[in-house]
């Protein structure tokens, strides 16, 4: 094989955990190589998932802010009106931006980019098929970083016009007189709030008893209070059970205690979560096996089964976040190159984007009682935070959780404006093991939202001081 063909490192995948695994390998001097099957780098994250829906959500709070909040700040508007296909080519454009910046990123760290489905071949070589071409590179370390898919109900087959996918959610041409949203957690409220504020009726159905199931109840119920006044109708504890057409209208089935519920739906979105991307990989040729969710085992270190191959991201274990799997990327190249990487699990944030959004690093309460562990609470509502009555931003509150023995935090949970801003605050205490009396302590700005991450601290131990 020529010298040309030979790396030091070859990642599987170019998504938020495989350009930032490149990069970092890069930096350490390895010879490193990227393979995509899809037309532009950075995954689904960049392309069809974060950065496009953040845009969408973005431009449809300032008109949602345009036509129901400007008048009270003394902003009088009339005749409003959204252009969706302006509205689109604005997310696009944002898209565009990120994806060049990307490329130049590889081409100034040098990583050689090839375009095709690259598979394991075994013996330390990946197979690259490109359209009427085939190449195979020779690697002393192989990363699998393919991300994920989206899962599609078998009852509910995707068609792209009708039943869709968040991949089609993003670029509707117009908008939808009535939105069926099948699933509640994530991409279910951001892209259902989305279209609900362009005009759009949007019927949420979840068959867990809460939206956003991953965080406290205090919390779901909350949010789901304020999406209802949103616009946004929910319907829980609703099992989906199929899809009809009766009058030349398109209806979603459904079971609520032994009745059937019909939603007649001109757009019907499943978001009931993803799947790990590990088709057509050549996975057998290298003895690795799946688990029961068609995931990689890794050990501590990322390696897999096969010598010199490693897997980061959506396709191992562990919540699929783009940032979680940029730290794995990171940390995966360190160890390849004798370094000490390494991933602190307990405080990786998770984020709905909502307005306001919701946010959270570590444990629940109810993970804590899972567990075993006593603990105290400590809340503090936006309602009594300057800069949030100043801004329109009272909405939400700040809850953290300590050890009631050692006051080391266990978890913080924000839903809040900017609540994703917010957390980072909470995730640098717990990195270092802070305790709530020590984010209590910590000086903030004033007038800031991050006040209130302050006073939730103090509160744990009953000292807030801007609440009773």
């Amino acid at each position: 094989m020529s010298e040309e063909n030979k790396y030091d490192l070859v990642i599987i995948g170019s998504g938020p955990g495989g350009y930032v695994a490149a990069i970092r390998g890069a930096q350490l001097g390895l010879k490193t190589a990227i393979i995509e099957k899809e037309k532009h780098l950075g995954g689904t994250c960049l392309n069809v998932g974060c950065i496009p829906s953040k845009a969408l959500l973005h431009s449809t709070e300032m008109y949602h802010f345009a036509g129901h909040g400007a008048k009270a700040h003394g902003i009088e508007l009339s005749n409003l009106s959204i252009s969706i296909e302006q509205l689109m080519a604005k997310k696009s454009k944002t898209v565009d931006q990120l994806r060049g910046g990307v490329q130049h990123l590889m081409k100034a760290n040098k990583i050689k980019v090839f375009q095709g489905l690259g598979m394991l071949a075994g013996d330390g070589k990946v197979r690259i098929k490109e359209k009427n071409d085939e190449r195979t590179l020779s690697a002393k370390h192989i990363i699998i970083a393919t991300g994920s898919a989206t899962i599609e109900l078998p009852f509910l087959k995707f068609d792209g016009e009708t039943v869709v996918s968040s991949d089609q959610a993003i670029a509707f041409e117009k908008v939808p007189a009535k939105l069926a949203v099948v699933g509640a957690g994530a991409i279910g409220l951001e892209l259902g709030s989305v279209w609900a504020r362009l005009g759009a009726q949007v019927d949420v159905i979840e068959f867990l008893p809460n939206i956003a199931p991953t965080f406290d109840k205090d919390v779901s119920k909350m949010a789901e209070r304020l999406f209802k006044k949103q616009g946004m109708n929910f319907h829980l504890q609703t099992k989906v059970t199929g899809l009809k057409t009766a009058k030349g209208k398109t209806i979603l089935t459904a079971e609520k205690d032994g009745q059937e519920i019909e939603f007649e739906a001109d757009k019907i979105l499943v978001a009931v979560g993803r799947k790990p991307y590990t088709e057509r990989l050549g996975l057998e040729t290298v003895g690795i096996e799946t688990d029961e969710k068609g995931r990689i085992p890794v050990d501590k270190h990322f390696k897999t089964s096969a010598h010199g191959v490693y897997a980061i991201g959506d396709v191992i274990p562990g919540p699929m976040l783009a940032h979680k799997a940029e730290e794995e990327g990171v940390a995966c190249v360190e160890r390849i190159a004798g370094q000490a990487g390494h991933v602190n699990y307990e405080v990786i944030p998770n984020v709905i984007y909502t307005e306001p959004e919701i946010a959270s690093v570590g444990l629940t309460e109810a993970a804590a009682k899972e567990a075993g562990i006593e603990f105290k609470s400590g809340k503090f509502n936006l309602a009594g935070n300057g800069r949030a009555i100043a801004t329109d931003a009272t909405d939400g509150f700040v809850k953290v959780t300590a050890c009631a023995k050692t006051d080391r935090i266990l978890g913080v949970q924000v839903i809040a404006k900017s609540a994703s801003e917010l957390i980072a605050s909470a995730v640098t205490h717990m990195e270092y093991g802070g305790s709530a009396e020590d984010l209590g302590r910590t000086i903030h700005a004033h007038p800031t939202l991050s006040e209130a991450l302050k006073e939730a601290g103090l509160a744990v131990g009953g000292n807030a001081i801007h609440s009773t």
